[in-house]
């Protein structure tokens, strides 16, 4: 799949095609940034920084959908098209997919089971994320 190919799942209605928002990819990005750094607050509840930091990844990839014209109607999918709005490799959407998973069951269900490396990951996930928007940001300011 492509960037061209998320024109299919706009076909599915699964995307929408939106004009780019400046001040809303800002807010996002910025929500992004804060989150992430409090989810890196090793005083906080583990349930907490999960949770901030899972906010941060989907802010983040939202921000990216956004950025190329796309707004998603569920969350997962801003997840599972990653690869191609940010460039970043299957594995990090598949720890984001089991943090969706695992939200879900903690939202719907009031159940929340993660791990020292679960969190690990979802963390270093959403730096990734962010660390790909940065390069390609600067991309753009150097055009």
């Amino acid at each position: 799949m492509s960037l061209a190919n998320l024109d299919n799942l706009v076909k599915t209605g699964q995307l929408k095609v939106e004009k780019f928002d400046e001040l809303e990819f800002n807010g996002l990005i910025r929500s992004g940034k804060t989150r992430l750094k409090d989810a890196n607050n090793p005083t906080l509840a583990e349930e907490s920084r999960f949770d901030l930091a899972y906010n941060a990844a989907h802010s983040i990839a939202l921000a990216a959908l956004r950025w190329h014209g796309y707004r998603s109607v569920n969350r997962y999918l801003v997840f599972q098209v990653l690869p191609y709005t940010l460039e970043v490799n299957q594995e990090i959407w598949r720890i984001l997919a089991k943090c969706h998973e695992r939200r879900n069951i903690a939202e719907y269900e009031g159940h929340l089971e993660i791990d020292d490396q679960l969190l690990h990951g979802l963390l270093k996930a959403a730096q990734i994320l962010l660390e790909q928007m940065n390069k390609k940001l600067e991309r753009i300011k150097s055009e």
